[in-house]
């Protein structure tokens, strides 16, 4: 009986392939992996954003109530520290009940614009009605986001309704009696 001379080239090819087959299964497990945390990055994103909308939604109302003349805004202007206006007790800074934390979830701070005319800059008076308001979200720590807008207070004056082509656009037709 002459004994048969197999080297192993059968085994050698099915273990190449499978070597092969579980690389690229890896390769595809970790772009998996990598999509998922791209995904719930930008996710985390925009829900950051848009608690940082809502905590500038909700300060609109108080922070141009609390105008004062004298252009300082209730002494908040350019502090960097949320005026007690807008604090957690005048509005509400839970956006998620449901979460049972009771911490902010957005801290609200009022800037100046650039409104000086000449080169002393006073960050802590308001020269032209106009300043920023500043929503930071806090609720994402790893993902703090800003929401910045320009708001403009407008003291309120009567108008007469006819007058110089009338508010409405009423081309100085008076109303009929």
């Amino acid at each position: 009986m002459k004994r048969q001379r197999e080297r192993g080239t059968a085994i050698l090819i099915t273990i190449i392939v499978i070597v092969a087959l579980l690389g690229g299964g890896a390769v595809l497990v970790g772009m998996q992996i990598g999509s998922t945390r791209s995904t719930e990055v930008a996710r985390s994103n925009m829900t950051a954003l848009y608690c940082a909308e809502a905590g500038l939604n909700a300060a609109r109302k108080p922070v141009l109530d609390a105008y004062t003349p004298d252009g300082t805004w209730g002494n908040a202007l350019g502090t960097g520290t949320q005026p007690t206006y807008v604090n957690n007790v005048a509005i509400d800074h839970d956006l998620d009940p449901l979460d049972s934390l009771t911490t902010d979830d957005f801290q609200i701070t009022l800037v100046d614009n650039d409104d000086e005319i000449g080169f002393t800059a006073t960050p802590l008076i308001d020269n032209d009605l106009q300043i920023y308001v500043v929503s930071t979200c806090l609720k994402f720590p790893e993902n703090k986001k800003q929401v910045k807008e320009l708001i403009k207070f407008k003291v309120a004056q009567q108008y007469y309704n006819a007058q110089a082509g009338g508010i409405g656009g009423n081309n100085n037709a008076n109303p009929n009696p």
